[in-house]
């Protein structure tokens, strides 16, 4: 007798457990950073942006992004894309890493992706001539850097590119903009400006 009423005491536990175990609220999931609005890219002359939603991940196509070969497998990711009616589009990724220090090094990466990137793109495919260019730094949170990047194929397409890293303790942003056409076509000033932005909404 002793033994039944010491295996249904067991047992009441076991029950009283799991039930405390599936009454217990799950995990919540890591809340993403601040992202840029539509208000916080650079105007387009003729047409207004278009933002998606924030969704979490690193796109897919990225993983073939040859200017940002460092970003996709690192940390909690987030992304937003944004688009005009005409060629213009833009986006932004946002990583955050398990401290400060990964996050650095994670930027250093990036920021030597990029500045490598024209001479890359040149080698693996000899039709495509393509130009980098470096528009220096940012003073915002930990810092930010601004590069450009323009392709013109043999066939005479041409797309420019402006792209940003930019990091807030251990979180780390990326800000792309593109359109058909070249460096004149770029808004440089206002994408720094941008970039800024993007950085200083982070936390």
């Amino acid at each position: 007798m002793p033994k039944r009423t010491r295996a249904g005491t067991l047992l009441a536990v076991a029950v009283t457990g799991l039930t405390v175990a599936l009454a217990a609220p799950a995990t919540a999931a890591p809340k993403a950073p601040g992202f840029l609005a539509t208000a916080d890219l650079p105007p387009h002359p003729t047409s207004s942006w278009t933002a998606g939603k924030v969704t979490a991940g690193v796109p897919e196509e990225t993983d073939w992004d040859t200017c940002l070969r460092a970003l996709p497998g690192h940390g909690s990711a987030w992304h937003r894309d944004f688009r005009t009616d005409l060629d213009t589009n833009a986006r932004q990724i946002t990583v955050v890493l398990p401290d400060a220090q990964s996050a650095k090094q994670l930027t250093s990466r990036l920021n030597k992706d990029i500045k490598s990137c024209a001479a890359r793109i040149e080698r693996q495919d000899p039709d495509t001539e393509a130009t980098g260019k470096d528009y220096g730094n940012l003073s915002v949170e930990e810092g930010a850097h601004v590069y450009g990047v323009h392709t013109e194929t043999s066939w005479g397409a041409s797309d420019v590119r402006l792209l940003s890293v930019g990091r807030d303790g251990r979180t780390v942003t990326v800000v792309h903009w593109a359109q058909l056409g070249g460096f004149e076509g770029a808004p440089v000033k206002a994408f720094r400006t941008t970039t800024t932005k993007a950085v200083n909404k982070l936390h």
